[in-house]
């Protein structure tokens, strides 16, 4: 059996050469001072852990967006309402209503800016149930869009495409992507 005596002096004798007691014993003052620095640190991590999250706030708008297919021109309409609508100018060429869905957006901050673009414009399939759809609020459930039956596509385009087609995914790919400073577009409600 091997003899560990060796071994237990040459730890005892280095931690005698750190003097670790002494040490405290000679500035007991030092010691209290990192004690509380360090109690009054883990008390304030403790009572940050514990504060509430702050709450985000989402307003709830009571009117949306829509464009005016006949006269190219946005105009607000009562929130909830199933494109197409009615709009100012009145029906196509074709009978149809003339008001489509439009998703304003801005880079900027302020609530008052003039520096908004139409992302794209939505629209019901006309194969699909209307009742079965409500609206889209992208400031809380963007996702949604895709679901079936909305067909979307650019102020300059022509043609409605699916929103969860591969060009739809496009369109919303070009609408929410980064300007110069790096910001992403965010819904710009209307008054």
């Amino acid at each position: 059996m091997p003899d560990f005596g060796y071994l237990k002096y040459e730890i005892k004798e280095r931690w005698e050469r750190l003097a670790i007691r002494e040490w405290i014993s000679r500035s007991p003052k030092l010691v209290i001072s990192v004690s509380v620095v360090t109690f009054i640190g883990v008390l304030v991590f403790l009572i940050w852990l514990s504060l509430p999250e702050k709450v985000v706030v989402v307003e709830n708008y009571e009117k949306e967006w829509f464009y005016d297919l006949k006269h190219r021109r946005l105009f607000v309409a009562r929130k909830g309402l199933i494109p197409p609508i009615e709009a100012p100018s009145g029906p196509l060429a074709n009978g149809e209503p003339a008001g489509v869905r439009a998703y304003v957006f801005t880079y900027s901050n302020d609530p008052n800016t003039t520096e908004t673009f139409i992302g794209f414009l939505e629209t019901t399939d006309p194969n699909v149930d209307k009742s079965s759809l409500g609206s889209v609020d992208l400031r809380v459930s963007g996702a949604e869009i895709l679901t079936q039956g909305r067909l979307i596509r650019r102020v300059k385009d022509e043609k409605w495409v699916p929103a969860n087609s591969e060009e739809g995914r496009a369109i919303l790919k070009e609408t929410f992507r980064q300007n110069e400073a790096g910001k992403v577009p965010h819904y710009f409600p209307p008054k």
